[in-house]
């Protein structure tokens, strides 16, 4: 089961921006991997933390997350490649020096700042986010549904592997910084002497240069092709919604981390059912006869076809609820309702013997319409039937 991000890092639901930063720098500073050599748990823990941090650090993703939890995000928050979740090591590392700063995350822990790749060095330019519209019908989106979707987008070359270079023999060590990335000056204050750490400006961090570039992707490491991506779409999403998954959008220069796939719902129109909210609304119509002498229909739901009682004397305007049979709720228990809203049909065009058997019938006192026999009026059955 997964675990709630604000006790991960040891915040409430109402901490701010700075406090959850101090949060995750105490959480990250005691299990990071260099304090606890070959400790898988402690190392688990250090990415439940950055996992957490990715969520609440962003307004966007901290707000859904408050509203729906991990549904939010799909199947793989908390690990693996699911719904903005799963983040590799190089973009915990990455994280972790943008919250630490670099200089004090190689002092602290020996050396230079950390490989995101277990090197010691930044790799190329992130890729850039992707954005995708998906169309689901109600029975996808009350169900949940796997959809397998073929994106156009930047994918790792597959000549170089996403190195940029023709070959091996292609990858210099960077001359400049000897291959950490970092280049370090010393400087003369009144305080005395201040060390500063920047990126390289030779190979921008990267440790390496390539002095022969990849003839099919130009240098860049990356081509433009199509990916399948298996995409998991979660019980109750609705029009408008977004999902997002972590490392599915474009693939970054060089080796860098992929951007994000941004998934947003569409709801595809139903023939016959309408939404509202959790709940599903249907209009049905039955003829005077079966109004007034009650009868047995089958009616449309999102989970396929029901038989409902209709009772003798049913007035138009009717509201009856089949309960359970709407929406659920995303990361939740409750679920909505089908309500049936009865419409008793008037004929436009009548035959000369139904007119004379309808007249015979209207000088009946049964016939006759009076509102003061009427149970309830029809804004009481409407609060009845959300009731």
């Amino acid at each position: 089961m997964k675990r709630d991000f604000y006790e991960i890092l040891g915040v409430s639901k109402g901490a701010t921006a700075d406090e959850i930063k101090k949060a995750y720098r105490k959480v990250a500073m005691q299990y990071h991997p260099d304090r606890n050599p070959g400790d898988k748990e402690a190392e688990e823990k250090f990415k439940e933390a950055a996992n957490a941090y990715e969520i609440l650090s962003d307004a966007d993703k901290k707000a859904k997350y408050d509203r729906y939890g991990h549904a939010a995000f799909g199947p793989g928050t908390n690990g693996g490649n699911g719904f903005g979740g799963g983040m590799n090591t190089e973009d915990i590392f990455s994280q972790f020096g943008d919250i630490f700063g670099d200089d004090m995350f190689g002092n602290f822990f020996g050396g230079g700042s950390r490989s995101r790749s277990g090197g010691g060095r930044a790799r190329g330019q992130r890729g850039s986010n992707l954005r995708i519209k998906l169309k689901l019908n109600f029975e996808e989106m009350a169900k949940g549904v796997t959809k397998n979707v073929k994106v156009k987008k930047h994918v790792i070359c597959t000549t170089c592997t996403g190195s940029g270079a023709k070959d091996k023999g292609s990858v210099q060590t960077c001359t400049t910084c000897n291959g950490s990335g970092q280049v370090r000056r010393v400087s003369n204050t009144f305080l005395g002497q201040m060390q500063t750490v920047t990126t390289c400006p030779t190979c921008n961090g990267e440790g390496t240069t390539v002095t022969a570039k990849c003839t099919s992707c130009k240098g860049e490491g990356r081509v433009y092709g199509e990916e399948t991506i298996s995409i998991e779409i979660p019980a109750g999403v609705h029009e408008g919604m977004q999902l997002s998954m972590n490392g599915k959008g474009n693939a970054g220069e060089r080796g860098g981390a992929n951007g994000d796939l941004i998934i947003q719902i569409e709801e595809e129109a139903h023939a016959e059912l309408q939404r509202d909210g959790l709940n599903v609304a249907y209009d049905l119509h039955i003829s005077f006869p079966d109004a007034a002498f009650g009868t047995q229909v089958e009616v449309p739901t999102i989970d396929g076809r029901a038989k409902i009682k209709i009772p003798p004397g049913t007035q138009s305007g009717k509201i009856f609820r089949l309960k359970g049979k709407g929406f659920p709720e995303v990361q939740g228990y409750s679920r909505g309702d089908q309500l049936i809203h009865v419409n008793v049909w008037t004929p436009q065009h009548l035959s000369a013997e139904e007119k004379a058997v309808l007249e015979k019938l209207n000088s009946s006192e049964n016939f006759k319409p009076n509102p003061n026999k009427s149970d309830k009026s029809f804004f009481e059955r409407v609060r009845e039937a959300f009731s």
